[in-house]
C-alpha cells in the first residue's frame, strides 16, 4: 500500500513537469577546410511563463544560428535568444506563444540532501518524448568547474543524466523544480549536476531586465578554509576564503592583497564560505569599495578593495 502510494507521488509528479517540458535544437554554421558545415546541438529547456519565456542552459544554444522549441503538442516555435550567462550556464529564450503551461519552481535553499529527486529531459534526443530517471539528492554546494559565480554551488544527484538532458529539470516529488540539469561526469557512475532553481530565478531576472548579466570581480581564486586545511597549512583560522592566486593588475592586487592571505570578513560580514565573499562583492556598487577583513600569518588586518566588472570566463562545456 505504500508502495504504491509513492509510486502515484512520482507518476504525478512527472505527468505535471511533463507539460513544461520542451525540447530545444540549436544549429550553428562552422567553417571546415571542405566549406560551411551546419552542426546540430539538443538539449532540453522549461517553461518559465505562459507568454512564452524558456529557461535552458547556455551550452545548448551557444554560438547558434538558429533555436527552435519544441512543445508537447508537437507544436515548434522558432526561438530568440533573449540572453545568456557563460559563468551559470544559464540562457533565457522567448517563443511567440501564450497560454503555455508554466512550470512550478521551488527553493533550491530548502532541499535537503538524501530526498528523492527527478531527472527529466530529451536524453540521447530519443523520439517518444522526455526521459524520467529518479535517484536521490546526493550533495549540495559542489563548485562549478571554471567558475566562482554559483554562490550556492552546484546540486548533485546519482539520477541518470545523459545528454540531452541539459536545461532538463531536477525536480522534488512535488513536481516543482530545484535545479535545472547542467551536466554529467562522463567517466563516472551516478555523477550528475544542476544549477540549483535559485541561482536560474536570479540569473533569468537579471537578464530579462538587462539582457546580460554583470558581475563585481576582484582578481583572486582560492578555497574555503577548513579545520583539515588549516591543520595542515597552519592556518590561524578554521573557516574563511583561502586566497591561492592573485590576478596581476587586479583590483585585489591593487588592493594589496596576497596569495596565502585567509579572508575572514567582508564589510562587518564573516565570511565562513566562498559564497559569502562572492556576495558581499556583488553587491559592491559601481566605484564602490568592500572592506576585507584578512588574517595573515596569524596577524589580522583590513584593507579596502574596489571590484570591477567580471572580464569574460571560460567555463565547462558539459555536453
Amino acid at each position: 500500500m505504500a508502495l504504491s502510494g509513492f509510486e502515484g507521488q512520482v507518476t504525478a509528479a512527472v505527468e505535471k513537469l511533463g507539460e513544461s517540458i520542451v525540447s530545444v535544437s540549436s544549429m550553428r554554421l562552422e567553417r571546415r577546410f571542405f566549406g560551411i558545415v551546419p552542426l546540430e546541438g539538443q538539449g532540453s529547456g522549461i517553461i518559465l511563463d505562459r507568454d512564452g519565456l524558456v529557461v535552458t542552459n547556455n551550452h545548448v544554444i551557444d554560438g547558434a544560428n538558429q533555436v527552435h522549441v519544441s512543445l508537447k503538442d508537437g507544436r515548434t516555435f522558432t526561438g530568440e535568444v533573449v540572453g545568456s550567462d557563460e559563468a551559470t550556464d544559464v540562457a533565457v529564450i522567448r517563443v511567440n506563444a501564450s497560454d503555455l503551461p508554466a512550470a512550478e519552481l521551488g527553493d533550491s535553499e530548502a532541499v535537503r540532501v538524501g530526498q528523492f529527486v527527478l531527472a527529466i529531459g530529451n536524453a540521447l534526443a530519443l523520439p517518444g518524448g522526455p526521459t524520467v530517471s529518479m535517484g536521490v539528492l546526493s550533495a549540495k554546494g559542489r563548485p562549478l568547474p571554471g567558475s566562482d559565480f554559483i554562490f550556492e554551488g552546484l546540486l548533485q544527484t546519482d539520477a541518470a543524466v545523459n545528454p540531452g538532458n541539459s536545461g532538463g529539470p531536477l525536480a522534488d516529488l512535488d513536481g516543482k523544480i530545484i535545479g535545472i540539469t547542467t551536466l554529467m561526469i562522463p567517466y563516472a557512475q551516478g555523477m550528475g549536476f544542476a544549477i540549483p532553481i535559485n541561482t536560474v530565478k536570479r540569473i533569468a531576472q537579471e537578464i530579462l531586465q538587462n539582457g546580460r548579466v554583470s558581475r563585481r570581480w576582484i582578481g583572486i581564486s582560492g578555497i574555503d578554509v577548513t579545520p583539515q586545511l588549516a591543520r595542515r597549512y597552519s592556518l590561524q583560522t578554521d573557516t574563511g576564503f583561502l586566497v591561492a592566486e592573485v590576478v596581476p593588475r587586479s583590483p585585489a592586487e591593487f588592493a594589496g592583497l596576497r596569495n596565502g592571505d585567509v579572508v575572514v570578513g567582508a564589510d562587518g560580514a564573516g565570511v565562513k564560505h566562498t559564497k559569502d565573499l562572492l556576495m558581499a562583492i556583488s553587491k559592491a556598487e559601481s566605484g564602490g569599495k568592500v572592506r576585507l577583513e584578512i588574517n595573515r600569518a596569524g596577524r589580522k588586518g583590513e584593507l579596502d578593495v574596489s571590484p570591477a566588472e567580471a572580464p569574460p570566463i571560460q567555463t565547462y562545456d558539459g555536453r
